[in-house]
């Protein structure tokens, strides 16, 4: 079972941590989903991985195109059973629901919440225990001190 690692973001906007973690995660071999719940927002996402650094190129796709098995990153709303790009790794935004049993599937979920958004902090706070609850390794990193650092951890038993 795979493994979710909860980012509260509340100095760099998603737009910024995004493409930040998809590099990562790309880097390391990963293919990923990002999963969103409004297209609107996707195509939001989808320009700011283009425009995110000047000296990098992350390849990506908005689910539904012709190319969607070859994509390393690919954008996509709602919930699905599998991937079209076959990927070990999703990331959930604006609130984008993560189940325990799609993570038998997966290397790693992240989910990235704005942290100066009650209702998203609240939602967080539920997808953690729900996840945890049914005996996934999870981990809460923040940002408030400046720099990105783990501050819990749960394993279970």
């Amino acid at each position: 079972m795979g493994e979710v690692y909860f980012y509260h973001l509340t100095r760099a906007p998603l737009e910024v941590t995004l493409p930040t973690l998809l590099e990562k995660a790309v880097g390391a071999g990963m293919k990923c989903v990002v999963r969103g719940a409004e297209a609107t927002d996707l195509e939001a996402l989808d320009l700011a991985i283009w425009t995110a650094r000047d000296d990098s190129f992350l390849p990506h796709g908005v689910a539904c195109g012709d190319h969607d098995a070859a994509q390393p990153v690919l954008l996509t709303k709602g919930t699905q059973a599998s991937y079209p790009n076959n990927a070990n790794c999703l990331m959930s935004v604006h609130g984008a629901e993560v189940t325990a049993d799609e993570l038998t599937s997966l290397t790693r979920a992240c989910i990235l919440f704005d942290g100066n958004d009650g209702e998203a902090l609240q939602h967080a706070r539920e997808q953690w225990r729900s996840l945890t609850s049914a005996g996934v390794t999870a981990q809460y990193w923040s940002e408030e001190s400046g720099r990105w650092e783990k501050k819990a951890e749960h394993k279970p038993d």
